[in-house]
């Protein structure tokens, strides 16, 4: 891919990886995704913003070779999604200054083993002048690690925002066209990555309200050439009304434990309340991080194994607590052969949840008549729970 116009002197550069389907060893990329680097050619000097993974390198530099000199090579973040490549490109211009936050600074050291004298780091509100053209540096940390800063073009109002607003996909469209197909991108990779500082992810929301943004040129997937989109997406999944929804990942062996949930799947539906399933056993962990982002209650369907949680159920409990989704309401149902301790493990399991537990169902064997008009109360409860609050 050669370098692609944004607009005068300022490129998109970087590697749109079509074949990528793990982030992390751990977050699935249905999509593939990008990798953005954005080179700004001042009067005066030259910018490059963000690299690409290492192993990606050969096709930035061969988007590069018309660039004789760069004066700045600056670092918004330094996992190694977009700082792989750093000591490649310093190597090339070895005149290039590093810039970064003073956080980044000792990182960067760490795991590139770059040296000390090659860095500045620039405070918050800082400026970076490139002759005709103004680099801002406004500091983000936890968006969504410690050392993150964004930085805003002033004379242009290009916002490069590195993860955030960022997406997963893998496309050669420059500008997001599909906006439905960018919103579930962009929510998906909210919910696998942001969603644990959205309290973080809010103040600095309203630390970038005052700045005139024409363009947001995200470090994974499309730009934006429509950024009350992106935003006002962000700002509904960190503070906007919960839905209401039920999210209700389970797994069963014996099929006792798929009769509840098939139950309280209909009783539910029958009071109003959308319900999403997800069984453990095949579920896609990004489709069920989407749905933790803004439902009113979770409700963990497990059968009880060697006295605790089915394993899948506990993966689940543990992912949940890491994401620290909003939901306002938990329960847990299942079956059991002899006994066990299985809400108790999994209620344990998610000390960072804010949620008011409702009363569990859980059932020895096959369920009951009496067993399924719990579940029944069970809907009713949670139905007037979300009444209450509000949720639509």
């Amino acid at each position: 891919m050669n370098p692609r116009k944004i607009k005068d002197d300022i490129y998109w550069m970087g590697y749109i990886d079509w074949e990528a389907r793990l982030f992390d060893e751990l977050i699935p990329l249905p999509d593939g995704t990008s990798y953005n680097a954005y080179l700004i050619a001042g009067s005066k000097k030259t910018a490059l913003i963000d690299s690409v993974e290492s192993e990606f390198f050969s096709d930035l530099e061969a988007q590069l070779k018309d660039v004789t000199k760069l004066d700045y090579l600056v670092s918004l973040h330094a996992e190694q999604d977009h700082s792989g490549s750093i000591p490649k490109i310093l190597a090339k211009y070895p005149e290039a200054k590093l810039v970064t936050s003073p956080k980044a600074k000792g990182i960067l050291m760490d795991i590139l083993d770059i040296a000390a004298d090659a860095i500045i780091t620039v405070a918050d509100g800082e400026i970076l002048c490139l002759g005709d053209k103004t680099l801002e540096f406004i500091h983000t940390p936890w968006v969504h690690w410690p050392e993150t800063m964004v930085a805003y073009l002033q004379e242009d109002k290009i916002l490069f925002s590195c993860d955030f607003f960022g997406s997963h996909i893998a496309t050669t469209e420059l500008f997001a066209s599909d906006e439905a197909r960018v919103y579930e991108a962009a929510k998906r990779y909210y919910a696998e990555v942001m969603m644990p500082f959205g309290n973080s992810i809010k103040k600095h929301l309203q630390k970038l309200a005052p700045y005139a943004i024409d363009i947001i040129a995200p470090s994974h997937g499309p730009l934006h050439k429509r950024p009350s989109f992106i935003i006002d997406a962000h700002k509904d999944w960190v503070d906007g009304q919960l839905k209401n929804v039920v999210i209700l990942p389970y797994v069963s062996m014996h099929k006792s434990t798929k009769k509840m949930v098939d139950h309280l799947t209909a009783m539910l539906t029958e009071q109003g309340v959308r319900v999403e399933l997800f069984n453990l056993s095949v579920t896609d962990i990004g489709k069920l991080a989407i749905a933790l982002v803004d439902a009113g209650t979770i409700v963990v369907g497990t059968p009880t194994v060697l006295a605790g949680p089915h394993p899948a159920a506990a993966y689940c409990a543990f992912l949940a607590n890491a994401l620290r989704p909003r939901s306002k309401y938990l329960s847990i149902i299942g079956s059991y052969g002899w006994g066990g301790k299985t809400v108790e493990v999994l209620a344990g399991m998610v000390p960072n949840l804010k949620v008011e537990i409702i009363e569990p169902v859980q059932v020895k064997g096959f369920p009951t008549e009496e067993d399924l008009a719990a579940l029944e109360t069970l809907a009713k409860t949670i139905a007037a729970k979300h009444k209450e609050q509000g949720f639509v």
